[in-house]
């Protein structure tokens, strides 16, 4: 079984509104604390370029990853890119984060980005934080308990950024 990226098709949604949904529930990563359903989750990617990892297999193709890319913030900061990476949970481990992460550097650059920022990844994440370590971002400030896990306790969120 391989994994490659592609553009996210409409029919993608469902899969990708379930990992989406999953990581939700584990509530450790994103700051979303509910479900979404597709009408809310596609508001949110309408403006982003989104991509899928799928691994294929004899029967077929299954998406196990989405990222999306955007601006940070708009305006005068639409120079910057913002991402979002999220993987299934049974298929973590495999380094599909860390393509991810470099496909979507590669896009922010053709895109026309300087630079990605991520302004809350958790600190206790610590497999997010030494990927994007791996794959060059820095840690460039730190907010104290700006994240609510799911069991109710506060985490640093860390600003990570990387020039491109």
């Amino acid at each position: 079984m391989s994994v490659s990226l592609r553009e996210m098709k409409p029919e993608d949604m469902p899969a990708v509104l379930e990992i989406w949904n999953q990581v939700v529930e584990e509530g450790g990563s994103i700051p979303f604390e509910e479900p979404l359903d597709e009408g809310f989750l596609g508001m949110i990617l309408a403006d982003a370029e989104s991509y899928v990892a799928v691994e294929a297999s004899d029967s077929g193709e299954a998406v196990v990853g989405m990222y999306c890319v955007h601006p940070n913030i708009l305006g005068r900061c639409s120079h910057v890119a913002n991402a979002t990476y999220l993987v299934a949970a049974g298929h973590r481990g495999k380094h599909i984060g860390e393509m991810m992460v470099l496909d979507s550097i590669e896009k922010a650059r053709k895109a026309g980005f300087r630079a990605i920022q991520f302004n809350g990844v958790v600190k206790s994440n610590v497999h997010a934080v030494n990927l994007y370590k791996r794959c060059g971002f820095e840690v460039v400030g730190e907010i104290p308990e700006s994240f609510r896990v799911k069991d109710g306790h506060y985490e640093n969120g860390l600003v990570m950024y990387r020039k491109l």
